[in-house]
């Protein structure tokens, strides 16, 4: 698949050495991005996700190319998705989205002062509405579960966990 390469492993526990058979899943690192603009508003997008059927609020994001630093794979999500552009970029952090299954890792960052550069460059089959609401709106959203993706959630944790004005 594109995006995921399931696998078997075969793996003894580190305190009984009981064995064990196991599907891991193999993927590409990820990245998310918040965007805040000089006004202290958000970017967000609504996307249609195969996955539910249903479309989501989620912050651009996607996955980085082989070789490619997160840093650079996360400005150029951004762009590609909103046509949004940051001068100013911190990493809020990184985390596992599922050890139990998954190898990988997302990395967060919140692109600030962002602004509207360009023109979105969609990949093929990627439609995509960008707009813009308020952090306590966003917040708001999460609560009320009109933003649910997991890892788009994580991201605002750490936003929050960084302070009201953010890193």
């Amino acid at each position: 698949y594109r995006i995921f390469q399931s696998q078997r492993i075969r793996a003894s526990h580190p305190h009984t050495g009981a064995e064990r058979e196991f599907v891991g899943l193999h993927a590409p690192d990820w990245v998310n991005v918040i965007a805040r603009t000089a006004a202290g508003e958000v970017v967000l997008i609504r996307q249609y996700r195969h996955g539910t059927a249903a479309v989501h609020v989620e912050i651009p994001g996607g996955m980085v190319d082989p070789g490619e630093d997160p840093l650079i794979a996360a400005q150029r999500e951004l762009a590609e998705e909103t046509g949004y552009q940051a001068a100013r970029w911190l990493r809020l952090g990184v985390v596992s989205p599922n050890p139990a299954i998954m190898d990988n890792r997302l990395h967060m960052y919140l692109a600030d002062g962002a602004a509207l550069a360009g023109h979105p460059e969609f990949d093929e089959g990627e439609v995509v509405t960008t707009f813009t609401a308020s952090l306590a709106e966003a917040y708001a959203m999460i609560r009320r579960g009109d933003i649910d993706h997991a890892l788009v959630v994580a991201a605002f944790a750490h936003l929050a966990i960084a302070g009201p004005a953010g890193p």
